[in-house]
């Protein structure tokens, strides 16, 4: 059997805005790993193979090994084709068994099980035709998977997800090291720390509440408390930090201050103190000395998020905190609003008091107004800088794929842009 992992282009993607800009929706992180990799634990699949927006693809190749839209992988086996979306704890389909197909209320497949007999029945010169050939031909299962329908439903389900994932994993004990003098609370079968992994003199590991995984040549700095659940990714530093619980620290990351339930995807920055809690932060992100962002209303209230510009979308939940897309950097003192959605490629100087709840990618928020500033030939000369200092490459394809998003993101934008030049101008007349 053949695992096909599908995001495919269409209006679901914007759900996942400002991080599927950059990456397929299963690339996505929840607990201790990404989607694409709970999927491929929970069907035990090794031949693996995705399809996404082709803007997306050359760049995936570069940072991947997994095969994507190549429409050989389309034949020659059974298929299990899964949309990225699908809550893969809860997706108990078998994968042996005849052709089933699942959709979602707008009619966009879930998944199909499609056994080798029936592909030469349907079309397979592309990935749409096959989804269409399967949608309209194959019988229907029962109830649909469950799914996860918008980024802030991994961040709430983030301290849930590292408790189940750490026991998955079944790895537990001291194998990288911890000086002396050190402080441990809670059971020690809930803590691991990888070979490699570093833990300086006066560091707390508190997993009275949930387990600690500190991955390979990670190093903690004196001062830091870490509560769990938690996880911290290979070669990520804590300085000092307020680790509080049900955070996923991706790898190569730099994290102080105080952070709480959150996910910082990879190889990004919050070096200095600052708030950061129930968000979700992309990779190559500099947050500024003192960025904070707030995660809870002061009237209590459930947290709205707007992802195009104009409509608020209700997320149901008391604790939202931002999202805030690759690349992006801020300055000291900024301050995020609740449920704040920030772009990709953003620049931002602080105001000295909350922001709006909507920058778009690419955008330069300059004097508490979105504007075009120095374009986005400077802010790649800024990306190239960032990566080099992690050892990694500004590519042709990534230039290209950046190209693509700013494309995408362009009506949002103009339309801040336009707003900030009006106020710009009602202010001068003033």
């Amino acid at each position: 059997m053949r695992l096909i992992l599908l995001d495919l282009p269409g209006p679901g993607r914007q759900n996942f805005y400002p991080l599927s800009l950059s990456r397929p929706i299963f690339e996505l992180r929840c607990g201790m790993s990404s989607l694409a990799e709970k999927m491929a634990a929970k069907l035990a699949a090794t031949d693996l193979a995705g399809f996404i927006p082709p803007y997306l693809a050359e760049v995936f190749r570069e940072t991947s090994d997994l095969p994507v839209n190549d429409p050989a992988k389309l034949t020659g086996d059974d298929l299990m084709l899964v949309d990225g979306r699908v809550i893969a704890e809860s997706f108990d389909t078998p994968t042996v068994g005849p052709s089933r197909v699942a959709c979602d209320e707008e009619g966009r497949l879930l998944f199909a099980r499609i056994a080798q007999a029936d592909l030469a029945k349907l079309k397979t010169d592309s990935i749409e035709a096959l989804v269409e050939s399967a949608v309209a031909t194959l019988p229907k299962a029962g109830a649909a998977p469950a799914t996860w329908n918008y980024t802030w439903d991994l961040v709430l389900a983030n301290p849930e997800q590292l408790t189940k994932d750490f026991a998955t994993a079944g790895q537990c004990g001291i194998e990288g090291t911890i000086e002396e003098p050190a402080g441990m609370r809670g059971s020690k079968s809930d803590v691991y720390v990888a070979p490699g992994a570093l833990i300086h003199p006066m560091v707390v590991i508190d997993a009275a509440e949930g387990p600690v995984y500190i991955d390979a040549d990670a190093e903690i700095h004196p001062f830091t408390r870490i509560e769990g659940p938690c996880y911290v990714g290979k070669k990520s530093i804590l300085l000092g930090a307020k680790c509080r619980e049900g955070n996923s620290i991706g790898p190569m990351c730099r994290v102080g201050g105080e952070v709480e339930e959150s996910i910082i995807h990879g190889y990004s920055n919050k070096y200095h103190d600052g708030f950061l809690g129930h968000a979700y932060v992309g990779e190559w992100v500099n947050l500024g000395a003192l960025t904070t962002n707030s995660d809870l209303k002061n009237d209590y209230s459930s947290v709205s998020v707007v992802l195009d510009g104009k409509r608020p979308i209700d997320t149901g939940s008391t604790k939202v905190g931002a999202l805030i897309g690759d690349h992006t950097k801020t300055s000291i003192g900024t301050l995020f609003n609740t449920g704040a959605y920030v772009g990709a490629m953003t620049l931002i100087a602080a105001t000295g008091k909350p922001l709006p709840k909507f920058i778009p990618s690419f955008a330069w928020f300059l004097e508490g107004v979105v504007t075009k500033g120095f374009g986005k030939r400077k802010l790649y000369e800024t990306a190239i800088t960032a990566m080099s200092r992690r050892g990694r490459q500004w590519t042709p394809a990534q230039e290209a794929m950046w190209d693509e998003i700013f494309a995408i993101t362009a009506e949002p934008r103009k339309a801040a842009v336009k707003k900030g030049r009006r106020a710009m101008a009602s202010h001068r007349k003033g």
